[in-house]
C-alpha cells in the first residue's frame, strides 16, 4: 500500500503545484479547468485566495496519504487520519460522479472545453485518486 500512497500523494503534490502557480497568475491549462455553460461563460471565477485554499487541502490530502501509511513526520493529528483518507476518498469519488449537469461521469453538457478535459481527464483522474484513497484508507501501511 505504501506505494499506492506515494503515487498518490505525488498526484496530489502536483496538482497543489499547479493551483499555486495558478494562484501566481501563471495560466497555463487554466481556461480548460474552470466547468462551463453551454455559452462557453465560466460558471466561476475563482481568485488567487480560495484557488490557494484549494491548493492547501490538496498538499493536506498528501500529508494525510503518506502519514496513513507510516512516511514523514505526524503532522496531523493520528486520530484523524483514518477518517481523513475516508472524506478525502467520498470527495473524489463523488466529483467523478459529478453534480450530472456540468461536472462528472454523468454530466450532460458535453461540447465545453471544460467537458471534453472533464471526460478524458478530470473524472478519471478523481476517480482513481477516490478509490486509492479508500485503498490506503482501510489498509494503511
Amino acid at each position: 500500500m505504501t506505494i499506492v500512497a506515494i503515487m498518490l500523494a505525488l498526484a496530489f503534490f502536483v496538482l497543489s503545484l499547479l493551483h499555486i502557480g495558478w494562484a501566481l497568475g501563471i495560466r497555463i491549462g487554466h481556461a480548460q479547468a474552470i466547468p462551463e455553460r453551454e455559452d462557453g461563460q465560466p460558471m466561476f471565477r475563482p481568485g488567487p485566495a480560495s484557488t490557494l485554499a484549494v491548493a492547501g487541502l490538496l498538499f493536506v490530502a498528501a500529508l494525510l496519504l503518506t502519514q496513513r501509511v507510516g512516511l514523514g513526520r505526524e503532522l496531523i493529528p493520528v486520530a484523524l487520519v483514518v477518517p481523513g483518507c475516508w472524506v478525502l476518498s467520498a470527495a473524489f469519488v463523488l466529483r467523478a460522479i459529478g453534480e450530472f449537469r456540468y461536472v462528472g461521469i454523468f454530466k450532460r453538457v458535453r461540447g465545453t472545453a471544460f467537458a471534453r478535459m472533464d471526460t478524458r481527464y478530470y473524472s478519471p483522474l478523481a476517480l482513481a485518486l477516490g478509490l486509492g484513497a479508500a485503498l490506503v484508507a482501510r489498509y494503511g501501511a
